[in-house]
């Protein structure tokens, strides 16, 4: 996959090209089934397949202050993009003006004259343009008007539901990974910086890594302990990773993300790492003595090397 960023120019060396836009965040199953009809138009037509989508979420540039709960960053987003088989994914910053465009506007300037789009595909549910209570059947005409054929994809639904990022957001905070990654079609992740913690988990014999991502909008699942795969230096772990406020301890209001990698020795400080999320094994709670709490951290190991047994 190539990618191409218009941010301070048009593209140049590309003809024409069967594309799709979206913000794609998490690029999921329903993300990938679009994105199949794409390359399957692209084939048919024998031109290369493209993805449109936006660095930097739209409302965010719309409202400052706005703070999206985010499945990927942009580097993850096209990691995942790059997974699809997709031949090209053209980056189209958001702006102010770009938000003040008609459809028929966004069409024109933006799809064939700086893209060069020779065919369409349009999501189920999406909209595009200030006027965004336009739909489908005007994009066909406003396409036809400047030669670029316009079509409506189909959608996909799992157990009867549309799937969406919403959806899988949700999940996460509910603490339903499993669904989440069938979703996804991947094992959710949280990646970042080791830094300086409580060092509580030394003195009870589980040393933990204290995780600050480095997407500061990322979709944290719900407070609890998981089962995780912890990558680190090209390395796998197994591994629980615990979500919360550390009740027990009395620490506050402010949620601690802090990882055991099971038969690891070794120092973390300032490096950085990758979680893998496989299941939940339960909720973050408060327990009446340290004693207690380490009783259950035991227990908690023991569920988890039965959930990654044949990870």
């Amino acid at each position: 996959m190539q990618v191409i960023d218009l941010t301070y120019k048009n593209i140049t060396g590309l003809s024409e090209v069967v594309a799709t836009l979206g913000f794609f965040d998490g690029v999921h199953i329903g993300h990938r089934h679009l994105i199949d009809q794409v390359k399957a138009e692209a084939k048919r037509l024998g031109l290369p397949s493209g993805i449109i989508t936006f660095p930097v979420h739209p409302r965010k540039v719309l409202q400052a202050d706005y703070q999206p709960k985010l499945l990927c960053g942009y580097d993850e987003k096209l990691e995942q993009l790059a997974t699809t088989g997709i031949d090209y994914c053209i980056s189209l910053p958001f702006t102010t003006e770009l938000s003040k465009l008609t459809a028929n506007e966004f069409i024109t300037q933006i799809l064939k004259e700086k893209i060069h789009v020779h065919t369409m595909l349009v999501g189920y549910d999406h909209r595009f343009g200030h006027n965004r209570e336009e739909g489908i059947a005007k994009y066909v005409l406003y396409g036809k008007a400047v030669g670029m054929n316009i079509i409506l994809a189909t959608e996909m639904r799992v157990d009867e539901e549309d799937v969406s990022s919403s959806r899988i957001r949700r999940l996460l905070m509910a603490g339903e990974i499993e669904k989440a990654n069938h979703l996804l079609t991947y094992n959710y992740t949280l990646s970042g910086k080791i830094v300086e913690g409580y060092q509580v988990g030394r003195t009870i014999g589980f040393p933990t890594a204290n995780v600050k991502a480095w997407e500061k909008y990322k979709v944290v699942p719900l407070l609890g302990v998981y089962a995780v795969l912890v990558h680190f230096k090209g390395e796998e772990y197994q591994g629980m990773l615990y979500i919360g406020t550390r009740p027990t301890l009395q620490n506050g209001a402010e949620i601690s993300v802090e990882v055991n990698i099971f038969d690891f020795d070794g120092d973390l400080y300032n490096e950085s790492l990758t979680v893998e999320f496989i299941d939940f094994i339960r909720g973050d709670e408060r327990f009446d003595t340290m004693a207690k709490l380490v009783e259950q951290i035991y227990k908690d190991k023991e569920n988890v090397k039965r959930r990654l047994k044949n990870v």
